[in-house]
């Protein structure tokens, strides 16, 4: 079982168009370093042994569509975070960047967009 854990890196990667610009929102949003940069390719981390969110370029990337619409490029995957105030969480991952979904389907949780249009969610912690 060693030769999993051993040495090797545990994450979700991410397309994007510029993925050094998308980890830094994803940095600010988190709180987390970018613990990583190189041409096309870059890595944000909780800690030096993960989690790991690296993001690398995608030539020809589109974003996905959210609510999905057939024939359009569908969200494959999506981020959760646990937030303690919602409004207040809203307001800063706009801040930063994000934008809000027209397309909000639950009252404890907000739907936003990435600035590559990926959508994540802000979940209230009830």
């Amino acid at each position: 079982m060693t030769s999993r854990t051993n040495g090797m890196w545990w994450g979700t990667t991410v397309e994007a168009p510029d993925p050094s610009a998308l980890a830094r929102f994803y940095a600010d949003l988190l709180g987390w370093p970018v613990g990583h940069e190189e041409p096309g390719t870059a890595v944000v981390a909780a800690s030096p042994h993960g989690p790991f969110l690296v993001f690398q370029r995608a030539d020809g990337y589109r974003p996905p569509v959210w609510p999905p619409v057939d024939g359009q490029q569908r969200p494959m995957m999506h981020f959760d975070f646990q937030v303690a105030d919602l409004d207040e969480a809203v307001t800063e991952a706009l801040t930063l960047g994000a934008t809000l979904a027209d397309h909000q389907p639950q009252d404890h949780v907000r739907v936003l967009l990435d600035p590559a249009g990926h959508p994540f969610c802000l979940c209230l912690d009830t």
